[in-house]
C-alpha cells in the first residue's frame, strides 16, 4: 500500500508542473498559434525543443521572443510581441517549451 501511495505522489508531482505550464500558455494565448506535437500557425514546441536542444541560452533566446517577438527563424509569418506575458512567465513558459521532447 504504502509503495502505491508513493507512485501516485510521485506521478502527480511530476505531472502537475507540466500541466500547469500549459495552462500558463492556455491562458497567454500561446496555443491559438502553437501546439505540443503539431505545426499550426508556428511551429510546435517539441520542434522548438528539438531545435534548441543542447543550446545553454534558449531558455534566456526563447523567453525574450515570447516577449519581444520575432521573424524569420521558422519562416514568413512573424511571431507577434507578447506585452502581457511578464518576464517570469517568459521564463516559465520557455523552460516548459524546451521541455517537450
Amino acid at each position: 500500500m504504502k509503495r502505491i501511495l508513493i507512485a501516485i505522489a510521485a506521478t502527480t508531482l511530476l505531472a502537475a508542473p507540466a500541466m500547469a505550464d500549459m495552462a500558463l500558455a492556455k491562458s497567454k494565448n500561446c496555443m491559438a498559434c502553437h501546439a505540443v506535437d503539431r505545426k499550426l500557425v508556428g511551429p510546435s514546441y517539441k520542434d522548438v525543443a528539438a531545435k534548441y536542444a543542447g543550446d545553454a541560452a534558449a531558455a534566456d533566446k526563447l523567453a525574450a521572443k515570447i516577449m519581444k517577438g520575432g521573424s524569420g527563424v521558422w519562416g514568413a509569418i512573424p511571431m507577434p510581441a507578447n506585452p502581457q506575458v511578464s518576464a517570469a512567465e517568459a521564463n516559465i513558459l520557455a523552460a516548459w517549451v524546451l521541455s517537450n521532447k
